[in-house]
């Protein structure tokens, strides 16, 4: 069967890229309404428990990650004319469409009484201007007399200060968000130009907003560079702009498909798909270097352009599939985690590395074609001295040394394995970015003044309606307050106890040393005043739910990074709140938050993408039971492909690099890569045994000479395509990068040295002439019998507008 298929690819070649031109203008169209994603991604799946609860709580109460924070801490902010400016940026800032609320010193709301319709009101601190120091000063002290807000916007420590600034749900998961953030950034700006005084910006909204810029920035960066360095090595290896601008045409192609496949399946472009163009072009371009560099060995042994190019096909078409398949493994395999967001990643770019190889084997076979002939120049690569010395020296190291291979190996392996045990996992809510950015400092100032902005949540349910009220619940969650607040690295609470607090207070008219829960001396008259309340639900909602069964406390916390954080909530959060209500089985509590799910999320992440390493490291394996029939076989093109995965997992721990979603992605991919140059060599290696009477040392040699110089020029480009990564400005995409470069490496290194050096002392070469496994049927040729090819059968008959010379070295038409 897979000997029609030369035939049918150049005899249609034609119509074929015809259907391909009028396909990649219909995903063209498809992609045309992709978009960058503005949504929390979680690493959490949809069934697990704390995803329900989280999304029963935000329904409840709304979002617990919707407020950006601006943030100062300069004392000129406290002379008349810098506050009055203040006051002006927030008046400006809540002039913004898409911000529901603005909270600051300079908009503070303090709960009075009214003794008059006896009911509690609120009353602005600020009502006009201060026109001099005293009267800045008065309101300073007035507002630190307001004990609700103590700790929360303000630190009576050092003077900083905050704006709490409130995004509308609707804005903050849609694409008006970046305007918004953009908005904000320029009145801090305009205040900052005209004061001198430095503003701090952070927030959930404010880091997810500037993580998805930089990702639609490096999105676009990385393909100008990764289509600059592949066209780069195509042109030193080649020689020839027809093997730079076509194979780039292929590559532009299935980047179309890619953008393609997002827009029919609905997905956005997150920092992990908008990584795929850019990995595509680098796994797409070692497909066109070895049906390139096959077509000119065949060409300069016969000069007949069109039996080179069928030739080209027959013998290295399958293969170069399943090599596209098993890189295709490595990243379908992410699928299996149940993680939207790797999910996506590995459908999207696992079709479309298989959708590589149909393009390159219609259009490279295709285009070439039409072509004139090559030129003696552009075979010249095919006589390169340099890498014709470099592998004979390989082919020497592993017949005359191939014992020292081994030693060195091992030692490699047991300083790499020891490495390993230096390992650790750790992830950050505001990972991967440059400690000297102004996102990771300005997040330290508000860890340093604030105890820090991610937010989480405790939630109380006391199991009957409006029991969350009761005086004996509140001093249960006064109890609990208590303790978390001499917890390090944790904000002060807050709660509806903090609001019965400030009623206290205004019942008392604003004296500070009443802010205390209502005793049972005062406690009906205060409850006399919040019946008469007509807007009562305003001051409640944000606190309980509308049963007034469930009551939420609210904290913020330092980005301690999962394994703290995980120790924090475990070892200390959960242990206080069992000391206070561990013995009422009718409350039920737990914690949440947008935190407590990345947390949760990344041990699950982690987990899973073991399991999908393992998963394809079986799924190969068996790929390669299939192809070779033979269990020693599958030993050997195995091995080769670990020890990569084991030097990059040591330098990991020895260099302190932690083991989190980016870099653990490594393994699968670079594996599933790695174990494509293992099937080009042992298929070479097959097919000299029975042109060679199944004498190794020659098969070995002559593997070695013509496979290796395909095995060196890809493995350069996909490590030259990786390493652009490290330009990037996430230390996790520069981890992916840089390791899976090293990987690559590695394997290539391996391949060439370890494969064949086991395939010396543990092949006999022997094989019943009569079965042949898979591996066989579609590489398996004998260079003393080669079929004529009849070109005749490749003709086109008039319908075909690019027809050529028909002579020997041109057979178009």
């Amino acid at each position: 069967m897979w000997s029609k298929i030369p035939h049918i690819v150049l005899k249609y070649r034609f119509g074929l890229m015809l259907f391909l031109l009028i396909f990649t203008v219909f995903m063209g169209f498809m992609a045309r309404n992709v978009k960058m994603a503005f949504n929390f991604n979680t690493a959490v799946p949809e069934t697990d428990e704390n995803y329900k609860y989280f999304q029963n709580f935000k329904k409840n109460f709304g979002e617990d990650g919707n407020i950006l924070v601006l943030g100062v801490r300069d004392s000129s902010l406290y002379e008349v004319e810098n506050f009055n400016r203040y006051i002006a940026l927030n008046k400006e800032l809540q002039n913004v469409e898409g911000i529901t609320n603005v909270i600051s010193l300079a908009t503070l709301q303090s709960i009075v009484k009214d003794t008059v319709n006896q009911s509690f009101g609120l009353q602005p601190l600020i009502t006009k201007n201060p026109s001099n120091q005293v009267e800045l000063d008065s309101l300073m002290a007035a507002a630190l007399n307001l004990k609700f807000y103590s700790g929360q916007i303000m630190n009576v420590e050092n003077g900083a200060t905050l704006i709490l600034i409130t995004m509308d749900r609707e804005v903050l998961n849609s694409k008006l968000r970046n305007d918004v953030v953009g908005d904000i950034q320029k009145i801090g700006s305009s205040f900052s130009s005209d004061t001198g005084i430095q503003l701090h910006y952070s927030g959930m909204p404010f880091v997810r907003t500037v993580m998805q810029e930089m990702t639609s920035k490096e999105l676009k960066l990385f393909i100008v560079l990764s289509i600059a360095i592949t066209a780069l090595i195509l042109f030193l290896f080649f020689r020839s702009w027809t093997a730079v601008v076509f194979p780039l045409i292929v590559i532009g192609v299935v980047v179309t498909w890619v953008l393609g496949t997002l827009g029919i399946l609905g997905y956005d472009i997150n920092v992990l798909t908008g990584l795929i163009p850019s990995i595509i072009i680098v796994i797409g371009i070692p497909n066109s270097i070895y049906l390139l560099n096959k077509y000119h060995q065949e060409f300069a042994k016969h000069g007949n352009k069109m039996r080179a190019l069928s030739l080209m096909i027959r013998k290295i078409g399958l293969v170069t599939f399943i090599t596209n398949f098993t890189t295709a493994i490595g990243f379908l395999v992410l699928v299996t985690t149940n993680i939207k967001l790797l999910t996506e990643f590995g459908l999207v770019a696992g079709i479309n590395i298989l959708a590589t190889y149909v393009v390159s084997m219609v259009l490279i076979p295709g285009i070439f074609s039409y072509l004139p002939a090559p030129k003696p120049a552009q075979l010249k690569h095919l006589e390169f001295k340099f890498l014709g010395r470099f592998l004979t020296l390989l082919d020497l190291l592993v017949h005359r040394h191939r014992y020292r291979v081994f030693i060195v190996t091992t030692v490699v392996l047991a300083v790499s394995i020891f490495g390993i045990t230096k390992l650790y996992s750790v992830a950050y809510m505001v990972d991967d970015i440059p400690e000297e950015s102004r996102l990771k400092q300005d997040l330290y100032f508000f860890e340093e003044s604030f105890s820090g902005v991610l937010p989480l949540e405790i939630i109380i349910d006391f199991g009957k309606p409006r029991s969350s009220l009761n005086a004996r619940n509140l001093r249960k969650v006064e109890r609990l307050e208590e303790g978390l607040d001499s917890i390090d690295f944790v904000s002060q609470p807050v709660s509806i106890v903090s609001f019965a607090k400030a009623v206290r207070q205004a019942y008392y008219n604003g004296d500070s040393k009443r802010y205390s829960l209502p005793s049972p001396s005062d406690r009906n008259a205060i409850l006399s005043y919040l019946s008469n309340q007509n807007d009562n639900k305003t001051f409640l909602n944000s606190f309980v739910d509308t049963t007034g069964q469930v009551l939420r406390v609210s904290l913020k916390t330092w980005d301690l990074g999962s394994v703290k954080m995980d120790s924090l909530i475990t070892n200390v959060i959960e242990p206080r709140i069992d000391e206070v209500f561990g013995d009422d089985t009718e409350i039920q509590t737990s914690v949440t938050g947008s935190t407590l799910l990345f947390v949760k999320g990344n041990k699950f992440l982690i987990k899973n993408l073991r399991m999908s390493l393992l998963l394809a490291f079986a799924i190969i394996a068996i790929i390669m039971a299939i192809l070779f029939a033979n269990f020693r076989m599958i030993i050997i093109s195995m091995v080769p492909n670990f020890i990569p995965l084991i030097l990059t997992a040591g330098i990991m721990g020895y260099f302190g690099i932690p083991l989190k979603p980016s870099t653990a992605l490594i393994f699968s991919i670079a594996f599933g890569i790695s174990v494509d140059d293992s099937i080009h060599f042992l298929a070479k290696y097959r097919q000299e045994l029975f042109a060679n009477k199944f004498f190794v040392p020659i098969a070995i040699s002559k593997s070695i000479k013509e496979t290796g110089a395909s095995m060196l020029y890809t493995s350069i480009v996909l490590f030259f395509g990786f390493v652009i990564f490290v330009f990037s400005d996430f230390g996790g995409t520069v981890a992916l990068g840089l390791l899976t470069s090293l990987t690559l490496l590695f394997a290539m290194v391996t391949n060439l040295t370890v494969l064949p050096a086991l395939l010396m002392v543990f092949d006999s070469g022997k094989r019943n002439k009569n079965r042949h496994p898979l591996i066989e049927h579609y590489e398996f040729y004998i260079e003393d019998e080669d079929e004529e090819i009849d070109t005749q059968n490749l003709l086109i008959k008039n319908n075909d507008p690019f027809v050529g010379s028909t002579d020997k070295n041109n057979i178009d038409s």
